[in-house]
């Protein structure tokens, strides 16, 4: 165990993050230095992610700040995704026309708190720590979902975000009261100890339950996915392209090592037997099938076309679920090996609706007609996301949703899983091609070809690449998985 002066030492990326968010707050209070605001944020993000990339120690396991925070493997991995994708949307945002540029200094910054705040997901494993960190996170959401404050959608978002976080987060809460009440202690671990030889398995299945309502709220797992469609709809395309993916690798980071480590006997990331008898992969289990079933038959009915793309986001954390219930450590590579390739094809597909929107005002699938025949190159690489998101070879979508499955059938167990996943991945083909087809299979005179901003068309292409890359050479990212998971 650190102390909290000798913690800062293993605390230098963060730390940096927080000199950055400051240094952007004063630069936007002097006109002559509000100009170099957005440069400073990115060099900010690219020395923090120097320092993470130079930091040698990570697979030496570190407990900070009076075992608050736990530095390890693990949440290195998850702040690597994290961190790349708060780069990539604060470097496109300054080339998308719904932001007004006045606000960009107050976006950028809470961009930065919301990093700061799944940097401590990935590492929290007190009670007390996890909450605020969530918080940490929320909060400044809610604000960037409203950022456009004449617009009414975006007001209507960002209300609906505050409600239902807070309703999810006093259920968390409750639930947290439920553990220390049993234990007397905040530690996760300790916690775990103490559940050991606990003889109350109604409050202990109580209060997963409750615990159970925050971390979905925050990853938009069925039943607590009603603010996702109309946020993402409301918000700032840039905003829903954030929101579908930092925060979900930071919600599964924190969920993995929460029922892992809390809720099984052996307590660590490679357990296998639920704690006390308590089936709850099994509940996990009936709410992946749910959340993906739900996700991709509303996905069908869309329009809009980021609605559709909320609800897709909706279907893929069922599937991301449907691994964390085998208790495998197939799956937990499984896991985090489809967080890396969705994060990148999702953001890929929401660059292209910047793209669409910046140029056309596009935003039902309508608005996408004939699109192919003036922009072919964004075009076929869109193509290549649909067919990644969908499942389909030849795409590391392909080779992520294999994964996925291996754990699923290592375990042996949950058969029937599997074949509501498959048949919810042919639904899925379904509304990814509707986009495809309003491209390729009907001509649209009265569109004229707009030059695409350098930085978003080279973003798409290389954010999209990876779908090919990947298909070929997965091998490498997976055996570094394994290293991750100790396994």
């Amino acid at each position: 165990m650190q102390n909290n002066f000798q913690s800062l030492t293993y605390f230098i990326p963060e730390i940096t993050i927080v000199i950055t968010l400051l240094l952007a707050i004063v630069s936007d209070l002097f006109n002559e230095f509000k100009k170099y605001s957005y440069y400073l944020v990115l060099s900010g993000l690219f020395l923090t992610g120097l320092l993470l990339f130079l930091d040698s120690s990570t697979n030496v396991s570190k407990y900070l700040f009076n075992d608050m925070l736990l530095f390890d493997s693990v949440s290195y991995y998850f702040k690597c995704i994290i961190l790349l994708s708060t780069f990539s949307i604060i470097l496109v945002s300054q080339y998308s026309k719904e932001l007004d540029d006045e606000y960009r200094a107050e976006y950028n910054t809470l961009l930065l708190v919301v990093l700061l705040g799944m940097f401590l997901m990935t590492n929290s494993i007190n009670l007390i720590m996890i909450y605020l960190s969530l918080e940490l996170v929320s909060i400044p959401s809610y604000v960037l979902a409203g950022i456009l404050k004449n617009d009414k959608k975006s007001n209507e978002a960002s209300l609906k975000y505050v409600i239902f976080g807070s309703f999810a987060s006093g259920l968390m809460l409750f639930g947290f009261s439920l553990l220390y009440g049993l234990s007397g202690t905040l530690n996760i671990y300790e916690i775990h100890a103490f559940l050991l030889n606990v003889n109350n398995p109604t409050a202990v299945l109580f209060s997963i339950l409750l615990i159970l309502a925050g971390f979905g709220y925050k990853i938009s797992m069925v039943p607590f996915h009603y603010w996702t469609p109309d946020v993402y709809e409301g918000s700032p395309t840039t905003v829903t392209a954030f929101l579908s993916v930092a925060p979900k690798a930071a919600g599964f980071a924190l969920m993995l090592r929460f029922f892992l480590n809390l809720f099984t006997i052996e307590g660590d990331f490679l357990s296998s037997t639920p704690l006390l008898g308590i089936d709850w992969p099994l509940l996990l289990a009936i709410l992946s099938a749910i959340t993906m079933t739900v996700g991709n038959i509303l996905a069908l009915r869309q329009e809009n076309v980021k609605r559709m793309l909320a609800y897709s986001t909706i279907s893929h954390v069922g599937f991301m679920l449907m691994a964390i219930c085998t208790l495998t450590p197939v799956a937990l590579t499984g896991i985090a090996f489809y967080l890396l390739m969705y994060s990148f094809m999702n953001l890929s597909a929401f660059y292209m609706v910047i793209y669409m929107s910046n140029n056309y005002k596009a935003q039902t699938i309508d608005d996408w007609k004939g699109i192919a025949f003036k922009t072919p190159v964004l075009s076929a690489f869109t193509v290549l996301n649909m067919v990644s998101l969908a499942g389909l070879p030849p795409t590391s979508g392909f080779i992520g949703k294999v994964y996925l499955f291996r754990g699923l059938f290592f375990d042996q167990e949950f058969y029937w899983l599997g074949i509501i996943a498959v048949l919810n991945s042919v639904v899925s083909l379904y509304y990814y091609f509707k986009i495809v087809k309003a491209m390729y299979f009907f001509e649209d005179d009265n569109k004229k070809y707009k030059k695409p901003n350098p930085v978003i068309f080279w973003s798409i292409i290389i954010l999209s690449s990876q779908n090919v890359l990947f298909y070929f050479y997965w091998s490498g990212l997976y055996k570094y998985l394994e290293g991750v998971f100790n396994l």
